[in-house]
Parts: structure tokens; C-alpha cells; sequence
């Protein structure tokens, strides 16, 4: 059974810094691109950031770049997202998802989804 499992969410004051994981279990995770989206209430799902399967590049939205980090540890079959300088507009619930094929933040294109991790911050 394909699983992803995020955690790490919490509710933090702006400024501050939360680090979020995604545990993979049931496909060859090493094979897979791994995305962080975010969903506000109201709003569509977004992508916030990628890392490729291989050699480790990374695509960030413009809104989070210099902010967070995204990595991956292929043995332990995870994926990061530290997220520094956390603003307001950061609130969402953030998920993981892993697509085999093509590059990119479509969340269309992605075959597999976690639950999500719900991420506040207060002003």
C-alpha cells in the first residue's frame, strides 16, 4: 500500500520556523519526484516547492524562495520542508506528493498524495 505521511505542522508566531516531513512507504521512492503543495481555506492548491528523483534539483515558488528548503533522504524514505521567516500568508494545510514522470508543480500531474499537515501562523 502506497502511503505518504506528513508531520511537523503546527502553529507558530510569524518569524518562526517549522520543519515538515513526509514519510514514504510502498513504491520505489528513490524513482520519484517529490512536491510540497499548500491549501488555504478558499483557495486552490498550490505548489510550493519540488525535488527532483536524481540530482537533487529543486524548484521553489517565487513567494518561499530564500525561505525554505526542500530535501530529501533517499534511506530513510522521506522528504523535507524547512520553512524559515514563516509569514501570515504561509497559513494552509501543507501536503506531500510524489509523481514518477516529468518535472514540475502541476498538482495534476502527481500520482500520490498525503493527508496533509496543518501549518498556522499568527501575526
Amino acid at each position: 500500500e502506497v502511503q505518504l505521511v506528513e508531520s511537523g505542522g503546527g502553529l507558530v508566531q510569524a518569524g518562526g520556523s517549522l520543519r515538515l516531513s513526509c514519510a514514504a512507504s510502498g513504491f520505489t521512492f528513490d524513482d520519484y519526484v517529490i512536491g510540497w503543495f499548500r491549501q488555504a481555506p478558499g483557495k486552490e492548491r498550490e505548489g510550493v516547492s519540488c525535488i527532483s528523483s536524481s540530482d537533487g534539483s529543486t524548484y521553489y515558488e517565487d513567494s518561499v524562495k530564500g525561505r525554505f528548503t526542500i530535501s530529501r533522504d533517499n534511506a530513510k524514505m522521506t522528504a523535507y520542508l524547512q520553512m524559515n521567516s514563516l509569514k501570515p500568508e504561509d497559513t494552509a494545510v501543507y501536503y506531500c506528493a510524489a509523481r514518477l514522470w516529468g518535472w514540475g508543480s502541476d498538482p495534476n500531474e502527481y500520482d500520490y498524495w498525503g493527508q496533509g499537515t496543518q501549518v498556522t501562523v499568527s501575526s
